[in-house]
């Protein structure tokens, strides 16, 4: 029976209403929990633990003992020797995700996002990438680095491994096909099974590895000896572990949508049927997120971006979101796209298609003529687009004046040319507060009737893909400062600036070339734009420009605001694709909880689970770009086998101990050159400067030299593309460009050289 007197927790538990709106008898929150331990200052066991909180009763016992459990479960607590409870997330414990490298290390990266902890190949036997775990910092490595070791495997990440089948001594392995997963899986031979040595296969891990041996598995698909054309996707996204089956429970629940948006649905929502926003997008789009309206006022814009209200669809609890928070984003191959929804809410329901009725979320916005956002709100709404628009429509309307264009939307001109007017509203901001602008280049697979690669082209972005993105960006801002402003849990997409080894790397280079970058001990993005305005003309621009990009961090997804170096902005979130992105859906339910009238104070969701889930995306969206790197690279493979000792200019896009990347100009596609195919040297690869230097001719070879290569090999189920030098470009950094001298071919069957390493990267950086 629960005691009557008031408990510690009811009178001090800041989240107790939480708690009492979720559970009939509220036990206290984890928050509190951990708040009381670390206020003793020493770890607690369950009974003195349950003391300290001040709870009674067989009842409350019970589940403050579940909630306990839960914790460990989740990693935010962990039990002694002698049984008493620790904080995780302390100077000596780290909880995250587990990165391995191809060489057999590998780190985790903190929840926090504040710190990596690496781990030596003897800690990394019984884990495999991906896993989720909590470990003890322990010393530091002979690098000054952070060194751990395993106190906890919280979740296995790999349920499935693809790779090539061999057979030896009468025992089946797996060979891994992804370079991260460290161990062969080991295959009892199922003589019902008719598989070849060298097959690629999917196998179910049926057993996870341990001290004493590897990782143990079945063979649940032959999926050939060769990669086939059309096979790529459904390798990569196997190889990574990407989703693609929906469960039953999600096709029950998405079965009862229609689809048209129902009547009630409409209800209480402000009316924008009216109100002539459209949708600006690649012509290959399907699934439409965001629409925008822009009109002039008296002290500048109204800027009006409408946002698909993914969250009156998908809601907490059910299957849906379930699977749509484990798939973490949609992932975008060739040819193909695995959603983060069904196709019912990614391409029907959710998707701003014109002339159809649509819930949305606006994020509404009062922007002063030099691009500075004044006031904000967000509101729900019922929406029609009024145009599907192509980016190269509008350009051809707004820049180039295409007549025919401008007569078929003479209705709308007038509203594009507001968009075009906020447009350069915000890009004056921008330019002002120094949000950083690399020069790269985008291309795009044009395929054949076969599905073979045609020919790869270089993707032009024009002014209309910079007005939506500008639009897309002020209102992400708007988001950030909206969950600031009401104090809501939501995940931010934070970009750090250059942590200190990265800058010291950074330093030495640009000494190396006679540079400096300005800011001391803490660069801003404005002293990154000085700099590369500076080096403007300069024959090596792009080199200074590669190691700039390769000093900054990459963004992740946090529940704590950070800030977006790259964007020189205070606060960041994404908000605007909640169709192909879980984080904006989080914000998208931050947000509408402040907007249905609730505060921070009774919002269901705990710190943690924000934690958790925005390290997840992280990792999803990870796992998206590495899966569809895959796939391209293999489709380049199948377009470069027929190309054999053919000739072709390029670029070193990558240097390494065992190489140099080269990047074909024609053709947009990458390379290795082998360090053996160099001059007869020995090399020395200094990473600082990202060059070999050979020890006998003093002959250097550097980021962004051109060159003049041959293609050599093409193994398309390995991924790898392999150059032989023909004639290197001898450029003197910083000064003149000289010619082309050619390689002798007696001088390209080089010995190698020191610390080249073996490949890796399979034919991709």
């Amino acid at each position: 029976m629960v005691s009557k007197r008031k408990s510690k927790s009811k009178q001090q538990d800041p989240f107790y209403e939480r708690e009492k709106a979720k559970y009939e008898h509220p036990i206290p929150s984890r928050e509190y929990i951990i708040e009381v331990l670390r206020e003793r200052s020493r770890p607690l066991d369950r009974e003195e633990l349950i003391a300290a909180l001040g709870i009674d009763g067989d009842e409350a016992r019970e589940g403050v003992r579940r909630r306990l459990r839960a914790m460990e479960r989740d990693g935010q607590l962990i039990r002694n020797r002698r049984g008493g409870y620790v904080i995780v997330d302390n100077e000596d414990l780290v909880r995250g995700r587990l990165t391995a490298h191809p060489d057999g290390w590998g780190y985790v990266s903190s929840d926090l996002g504040d710190r990596r902890v690496f781990l030596s190949p003897r800690q990394m036997r019984v884990l495999m990438h991906g896993d989720r775990v909590v470990v003890r910092v322990v010393g530091v490595d002979k690098e000054g680095r952070p060194e751990g070791e395993l106190v906890e495997i919280l979740k296995r990440h790999n349920t499935h491994v693809t790779g090539r089948f061999y057979l030896e001594s009468g025992v089946g392995f797996v060979v891994p096909d992804n370079r991260r997963i460290h161990h062969d899986v080991i295959v009892p031979i199922d003589r019902e099974v008719e598989i070849e040595p060298g097959q690629l296969v999917v196998a179910e891990l049926l057993e996870q590895p341990s001290l004493r041996r590897g990782p143990i598995g079945r063979v649940v698909q032959v999926l050939g000896t060769h990669i086939e054309a059309g096979m790529e996707i459904e390798v990569a996204r196997r190889v990574h572990g990407i989703p693609t089956e929906w469960p039953d429970e999600v096709l029950a629940e998405v079965a009862a949508l229609g689809a048209e948006v129902p009547e009630a649905a409409k209800a209480g929502r402000t009316d924008l049927r009216d109100v002539p926003l459209v949708t600006i997008d690649g012509p290959d789009a399907r699934d439409f997120d965001d629409a925008v309206y822009c009109e002039p006022t008296d002290k500048g814009w109204r800027l009006l971006v409408a946002i698909a209200d993914v969250s009156h669809y998908v809601r907490p609890g059910t299957a849906l979101n379930r699977e749509a928070a484990e798939r973490g984003n949609s992932v975008y191959f060739p040819r193909a796209v695995v959603p983060m929804l069904p196709e019912i809410l990614s391409n029907g329901l959710c998707s701003l298609n014109p002339r159809v009725d649509r819930l949305c979320m606006v994020c509404e916005m009062h922007i002063s003529p030099t691009g500075l956002l004044r006031r904000s709100r967000f509101f729900r709404a019922v929406m029609r687009s009024h145009a599907r628009f192509t980016y190269d429509e509008v350009a051809a309307i707004l820049v180039e004046g295409n007549a025919e264009l401008a007569a078929k939307y003479a209705g709308l001109v007038p509203h594009l040319q507001n968009l075009q007017g906020v447009y350069k509203a915000l890009r004056i901001a921008r330019e002002r507060r120094g949000a950083i602008d690399f020069e790269t280049t985008e291309t795009k697979l044009i395929f054949d009737e076969q599905g073979r690669i045609e020919r790869i082209e270089p993707v032009e972005r024009n002014d209309a893909h910079r007005l939506i993105e500008e639009c897309m960006v002020a209102a992400n801002v708007a988001a950030a400062r909206f969950l600031e402003r009401h104090a809501m849990l939501g995940l931010y997409r934070v970009h750090e600036g250059p942590d200190e080894d990265r800058l010291d790397n950074l330093r030495q280079f640009l000494g190396q070339v006679g540079l400096s970058l300005d800011g001391g001990d803490d660069p801003q993005p404005k002293d990154y734009v000085r700099l590369i305005k500076k080096i403007q003309g300069r024959p090596d621009r792009h080199l200074i420009q590669t190691v700039l990009l390769r000093s900054m961090k990459a963004a992740e997804y946090r529940p704590e605001n950070a800030g977006h170096f790259g964007l020189g902005l205070d606060a960041y979130a994404h908000f605007t694709s909640p169709i192909r992105r879980y984080p904006d859906l989080v914000v998208h339910r931050a947000i509408g909880h402040v907007i249905d009238g609730g505060t921070a104070d009774d919002y269901p969701v705990r710190f943690d689970e924000v934690l958790t889930q925005g390290e997840h995306c992280s990792m999803t969206e990870r796992r998206a770009d590495e899966a569809t790197r895959d796939a391209i690279m293999t489709l380049k493979c199948q377009y470069m086998s027929d190309k054999l000792g053919q000739e072709f200019s390029g670029v070193i896009s990558g240097v390494t101990s065992f190489g140099l990347f080269v990047e074909l100009a024609e053709v947009h596609v990458d390379g290795l050159v082998h360090i053996t195919n160099l001059e007869n040297d020995y090399f020395h690869f200094d990473p600082i400067g990202h060059r070999l230097t050979g020890e006998r001719t003093g002959k250097v070879y550097r980021l962004t030299d051109r060159v003049r290569v041959k293609v050599a090999r093409v193994d398309k189920d390995q991924r790898q593309i392999d150059f032989e030098l023909v004639a290197h470009e001898a450029q003197s950094h910083g000064g003149r460009k000289s010619e082309m001298q050619p390689v002798k071919r007696e001088e390209r069957r080089g010995r190698g050289g020191r610390g080249r390493g073996d490949r890796r990267g399979r034919g991709q950086r």
